[in-house]
């Protein structure tokens, strides 16, 4: 053989070895292990086989309920979310979301002058579907969720207190706001 080969195949053989041994004292020294409990679980949301379209499970508390006690001023604050998109000013301009004046009660993918996506407007059933209160309840908190496929990013107000307020406050974006719901009234049944 040649010496040049032998060299190779020793200086090859050498490093295998280096880093073998450094392999092994390290994971004697830096041993970790597995905890008994994970730090952070990740648990995701398992669907009820596809009840999309706004069959999604009622709220712990009627809408109805909470709007009793809602506070409109503290919804103004939960509201400070949606200005990054929508305006709430009486003829002000549409940004990434429709102008949210007089919304309530409004007739689904409706505001003149904005492009809505493809299933908001299948979810108006042809302005069929207006914002009522429980509309609103359902996709505040989770905008696609109510409306799957729906160009909203933004992830939903979970407490549904903060929903109340801020619907509360929508109501108020009006020159004639609607009428609060009953709250000894049954819930109205989604679609």
């Amino acid at each position: 053989m040649n010496s040049y080969v032998n060299m190779g195949v020793g200086a090859f053989l050498g490093t295998v070895f280096v880093l073998m041994s450094v392999s092994i004292a390290s994971e004697g020294i830096f041993h970790a292990p597995a905890p008994e409990k994970e730090g952070y679980a990740i648990v995701a949301e398992e669907s009820s086989g596809g009840t999309g379209g706004g069959e999604a499970a009622a709220a712990a508390t009627p809408i109805a309920q909470l709007l009793a006690s809602a506070d409109a001023a503290k919804g103004e604050a939960v509201f400070k979310k949606c200005t990054s998109c929508h305006t709430g000013e009486s003829g002000g301009a549409n940004k990434v979301g429709p102008n949210l004046f007089d919304v309530v009660n409004r007739p689904i993918a409706s505001h003149e002058g904005f492009s809505y996506s493809a299933a908001m407007k299948d979810f108006s059933k042809g302005g069929a579907e207006h914002w009522d209160y429980d509309h609103l309840n359902y996709f505040l908190e989770a905008p696609k969720k109510h409306v799957p496929g729906t160009a909203m990013g933004f992830a939903g107000v979970k407490k549904e207190t903060e929903r109340a307020d801020l619907i509360a406050y929508l109501r108020t974006l009006s020159a004639n706001p609607a009428p609060l719901p009953d709250p000894a009234a049954a819930p109205a049944p989604t679609n």
